[in-house]
């Protein structure tokens, strides 16, 4: 690869890496040991990968669907780009051949070696994108508990797997944190989300609080669609509740990550309740001093209840 090859495809993988600063929830702390934060930062690089293919947030060029061979760099197929995002991802997991193509995916392969990873939870991530290509409302709670399993329980279950922690019941534990964090994403995303022709809440709940998809469709959020959304938040907040056992059942710095994933989730909850449940206008986003508050009332719950 010449050098001007190289720097694009170097500038690439850091522009999907530098997202990272965008979510809800600390990715890879300073304070985390360097192995632990080079691997979720691995992980973190596919899964951002496979989501900005399936929401068409690609790099403009057509850069990354050359990376990953398909034909004439196209980034407008979306299903394409996920078959060979799996193939590369396949690619990863192979003992021989050329390896990888795309950067991220390279980045990934010495992970996967040095914690043991399987493929599943990466292909989850990759069908629950090729279902958001198909899928665009959900019926009921449960269905959207369904794709949650694929579109982030993958993620917490990978924190685990990379830090030797995982057993039954913390999966199970991190499975209700990811769902949380997953269904406030989809509340702060109301609007963008409809503008991808995506509704994310389910469709009997809308029903029960007498919403339409006008409503959502509005600037601004009608007594309705805020109740409905305060219900949706409810649940959420339900669901991380349920993850802090999971904070007490680790020690040292991992605690603190798994206290931040939690806190985040709250924080996000909580900005959205202080925008009096109208995230129409645009997504409700937590600062750091509130993320810091909620990490901490999450440490010290975990440890009275521990």
């Amino acid at each position: 690869m010449t050098p001007p090859q190289q720097a694009r495809t170097d500038a690439a993988a850091t522009g999907t890496l530098d997202k990272a600063t965008d979510e809800n929830f600390p990715v890879a702390p300073f304070f985390l040991p360097r192995a632990w934060r080079g691997d979720l930062m691995a992980v973190y690089g596919f899964a951002r990968l496979v989501d900005d293919i399936g929401d068409g947030d690609l790099a403009p060029g057509g850069g990354d669907a050359r990376l990953l061979g398909v034909e004439d760099g196209r980034s407008d197929d979306k299903l394409a780009l996920l078959d060979a995002l799996e193939a590369d991802l396949h690619r990863v997991f192979a003992g021989s051949g050329d390896g990888p193509r795309h950067p991220l995916m390279r980045a990934l392969r010495p992970t996967v070696r040095r914690c043991a990873l399987t493929p599943e939870p990466f292909l989850g991530l990759v069908e629950a994108n090729r279902q958001d290509q198909k899928v665009r409302r959900y019926g009921t709670y449960g269905e959207l508990l369904a794709y949650c399993e694929l579109s982030a329980n993958p993620v917490g279950r990978l924190v685990l797997a990379i830090t030797g922690t995982a057993s039954p019941e913390r999966i199970r534990r991190s499975d209700a944190v990811c769902t949380a964090l997953q269904i406030a994403e989809h509340l702060q995303d109301v609007a963008e989300d409809l503008g991808r022709d995506r509704i994310y809440l389910p469709a009997e709940d809308m029903e029960r609080f007498h919403v339409t998809e006008a409503d959502l469709a509005a600037p601004s959020a009608n007594a309705s669609v805020r109740a409905l959304v305060a219900f949706e938040a409810e649940r959420a907040r339900e669901l991380l509740d349920e993850g802090i056992p999971l904070v007490d059942s680790v020690h040292g710095r991992l605690k603190v990550l798994l206290a931040g994933f939690v806190g985040g989730g709250r924080a996000a909850l909580t900005a959205i309740s202080a925008a009096g449940f109208d995230v129409l206008p645009g997504p409700p986003r937590p600062t750091a001093p509130r993320l810091l508050r909620e990490m901490g009332a999450v440490l010290r719950r975990a440890h009275r209840e521990g």
